[in-house]
Parts: C-alpha cells; sequence; structure tokens
C-alpha cells in the first residue's frame, strides 16, 4: 500500500482567529493562516518535521464548508479527521480500489498562504475514503505537491518542545473491527494493548489506539505530541498560567483549554 503514515490531523473550530491565539499560548509555533481557494474554509497549521496539526474553521458560510458545520453543530469542537500521507495520490487511488477500499479519484486542491512577503499558493492531491472504510471516521489521503511552501524550517520549532503526533485515541464500540477496517488502509495488523488495540501506522511513528466507547459510530477522543523532556511544556504552561496535569511519562492539558481536543505530551518512549 502507497499510504506512508500520517499526513495531518484536523481540528474543527468555531472562531479560527480565537483558535490561534490559543494554540499559540499552549506554545505552538503557527503558520501564517491559508485559505480554500473555491471553499468557505481556512485553517492555521502545526508544522513538525513530518506531521502537523490543522486548524480548521469556517470564514465564509455561503460557500462550500465540507460539512465542517454540521460536525460543529453535531460534536462542538474538537478532533475533525485523519489524511494520511502518501507520495503518490493516483498509485494510492489505484492500491485502494485493488485491495477493496472504496475511494474517490484523486483530486486537486489549492490554497492561499499568507505570507509576509506575498500570498503563495500550496497545492495538494487529496484520495477522499468512503465512511465504511475509514469505519465511520472522516479520513482522507493527502499527497503535497509544492511541500517546500508548507514546511518551513521557522515553523518547525515549537516553544513546548513539540516534535511530532505520536498517538491518535479513537473511541469505538468494537474496537477490534475498527482498528480491522483502519487496518485494511495501511496492510497493518492491530495489535491487543491494555484498553483495547492499537495500530501503527507506516513509519513507527504514529500510533492509532482504538478504545471501547458508548457511541455507535467512532470518534477521534485524543491526541499525543512528542517532546524530548516534559519539562518543556510544563515549563512554558507553568509560565503561561495554563492548568496541566504531570506523571511520568505525560504532561496533558484539558480539553477546554485546547478547542475541545484531549492533548497530551509524552516522551517518545513512553509505553502504549
Amino acid at each position: 500500500m502507497s499510504i506512508t503514515g500520517l499526513d495531518h490531523v484536523l481540528v474543527g473550530v468555531a472562531d479560527l482567529e480565537s483558535t490561534r491565539q490559543t494554540w499559540q499560548q499552549l506554545g505552538f509555533t503557527l503558520t501564517p493562516r491559508g485559505r480554500h481557494i473555491g471553499w468557505g474554509t481556512a485553517n492555521y497549521c502545526i508544522m513538525f518535521e513530518q506531521d502537523y496539526i490543522e486548524l480548521l474553521g469556517i470564514v465564509d458560510e455561503n460557500q462550500f464548508v465540507n460539512r465542517l458545520d454540521e460536525f460543529l453543530a453535531a460534536e462542538g469542537e474538537g478532533l475533525l479527521g485523519l489524511a494520511f500521507a502518501t507520495g503518490d495520490a493516483e498509485q494510492t487511488y489505484q492500491d485502494l480500489k485493488a485491495a477493496g477500499v472504496s475511494a474517490q479519484p484523486a483530486k486537486e486542491l489549492k490554497r492561499l498562504l499568507e505570507l509576509p512577503d506575498g500570498t503563495v499558493t500550496p497545492e495538494f492531491a487529496l484520495v477522499h475514503l468512503d465512511s465504511p472504510d475509514t469505519a465511520g471516521l472522516r479520513a482522507f489521503v493527502c499527497a503535497h505537491l509544492t511541500r517546500e511552501m508548507v514546511w518551513q524550517p521557522q515553523w518547525l520549532r515549537h516553544a513546548n518542545g513539540a516534535e511530532a503526533i505520536t498517538a491518535i485515541e479513537i473511541s469505538a464500540a468494537d474496537p477490534k473491527a475498527t482498528a480491522s477496517r483502519l487496518a485494511r488502509l495501511t496492510s497493518g495488523s492491530p495489535v491487543p494493548g491494555p484498553d483495547g488495540f492499537n495500530l501503527t501506522l507506516p513509519g513507527d511513528v504514529c500510533t492509532l489506539t482504538v478504545t471501547s466507547g458508548d457511541k455507535a459510530e467512532p470518534s477521534l477522543t485524543g491526541m499525543s505530541v512528542m517532546v524530548p523532556t516534559l519539562d518543556l511544556p510544563a515549563g512554558h504552561f507553568a509560565r503561561s498560567g495554563i492548568y496541566f496535569s504531570r506523571d511520568t511519562f505525560t504532561v496533558s492539558v484539558d480539553p477546554a483549554d485546547a478547542n475541545g481536543v484531549a492533548l497530551n505530551f509524552t516522551l517518545a518512549n513512553a509505553p502504549a
């Protein structure tokens, strides 16, 4: 399978500019604002070496917003969806079809990125996955056609020490079935864990952890990012007056302080 790992995680938010301030206060460096061409959505991104967090909001409700309004009305702010990575969207589409996964042909998307020296236009190719094959989660595959515009060195350093997305937590009524369905996308194998099933994505950087939940449809419930030392996020939060909890391997902030995201900062050797 030509899916190479996690590309990014989407966070749906009600007020994009307020969200920018919130995540800056959490110690993240944000890119300039991006605006999807022909859509009513815009974003700020938090970039790491291999993956990133996309903070997504509505800036024109009269244009196409890809059901973000429905998500906010039904669920409130929080983790919205997953984007898997590929270097070749068309090949991924063909691979998914061959594996019996229902997907839509690759489509290109552009957005305007408002840089200080002028606006540039990053380009992407997306393969959208049908809901039954993602266990009901919003998910697609993303290929970056102008990667150098998005991954710039000054955006990769964060005051809280964050370096990569290492885990996504998923709640499901049937964890084993959900993990098995997601594994079809990457040719992986779910591994039983203490609280459910773990699926390590290609590249061995990010793990999807599926645990038991009450809702009929699976949902994204939390995210962990890796730091070299817990003193970095803990120190930043203490100086900024942000409430946090800490144990041996993890520093966590309250979802209310991160737009509904259960956000954890973990060490590279933290147990799953």
